[in-house]
């Protein structure tokens, strides 16, 4: 699951992202990309997007309303929290800095939006997520 402690990661950020999104089908398959619209911020096109292996863009609050609706998970709110919680927790195993984070991110952002995005000040992309993930994860001892 995308909001769990990662202390490994596979070889790139793309494939972490196709992970999390063979847990997102699995969801998505139960209740239908119908019932995903209903039930979330995420519309019927994009549900089907994931179903049919694409990579929509999504923001973290989306995926966590997504993996929600999975018996025995914690609500939205508390995934999202959870996860960037993680990301803080990682940055001290790996003794990282923001600004680590940001000379090894694939994307175009600096420290002080990483700095804001994590502590859940700025809106993140579900990409921005992986990527920050990534870089922290495997930069961990």
């Amino acid at each position: 699951m995308f909001y769990e402690q990662r202390m490994t990661v596979p070889d790139s950020p793309a494939a972490l992202r196709t992970a999390y999104e063979a847990d997102l089908r699995s969801v998505i398959d139960q209740y239908g990309p119908d019932e995903i619209a209903d039930q979330t911020d995420v519309d019927a096109e994009t549900a089907s997007a994931l179903l049919e292996r694409e990579s929509p863009e999504l923001t973290l609050e989306a995926v966590a309303q997504i993996q929600a609706l999975e018996d025995g998970e914690p609500d939205a709110d508390e995934l999202v929290m959870i996860a960037c919680e993680h990301l803080l927790l990682g940055m001290s195993t790996a003794v990282l800095d923001v600004d680590a984070i940001e000379t090894e991110l694939e994307l175009d952002l600096d420290a002080k939006e990483i700095q804001q995005k994590i502590e859940r000040r700025a809106p993140m992309s579900f990409e921005e997520f992986v990527h920050i993930q990534y870089v922290i994860a495997d930069g961990a001892p």
